[in-house]
């Protein structure tokens, strides 16, 4: 069984690994990492190379918290949602693990697209993990 989470460097990535460490220690259950990079987006290298030096940082972090783990990064195209629901499948999932954010009234109406894609295609349990962070 494991704990699936995503990896972002937004406030609300932090609170939702945090939470997924919580939870895998709980379990006794391996914390698996989802990097998801869209193939072909348009993201600048600087920008990607950010994200892949903070993700391998993830290791020491992780290891120093002893949790068991493993770090994934896909780049196959697909929307972060759909990695998080297919390493969910891949994986033995028994839970997802999403962060958010405080939103505006509008933005409350929808949690945001990737959130909202996960609550309605995962085939485990989803916790959402709030920001403490008000951006």
């Amino acid at each position: 069984m494991a704990i699936i989470v995503g990896f972002t460097r937004a406030s609300e990535g932090r609170a939702a690994l945090d939470r997924a460490v919580q939870e895998a220690r709980l379990r006794d259950a391996e914390l698996v990492v989802v990097h998801s990079l869209k193939g072909g987006e348009r993201d600048e290298l600087e920008t990607v190379l950010a994200y892949r030096e903070e993700f391998a940082a993830l290791e020491t972090d992780l290891s120093e918290r002893g949790v068991r783990f493993r770090l994934i990064e896909y780049a196959r195209g697909n929307s972060p949602a759909e990695d998080l629901v297919a390493a969910a499948a891949e994986h033995d999932g028994e839970l997802i693990v999403i962060g958010y954010r405080r939103r505006s009234p509008v933005g409350k109406l929808v949690l945001g697209s990737n959130a909202q894609d996960v609550l309605m295609h995962a085939e485990c349990p989803v916790l959402a993990v709030r920001s403490s962070d008000e951006d």
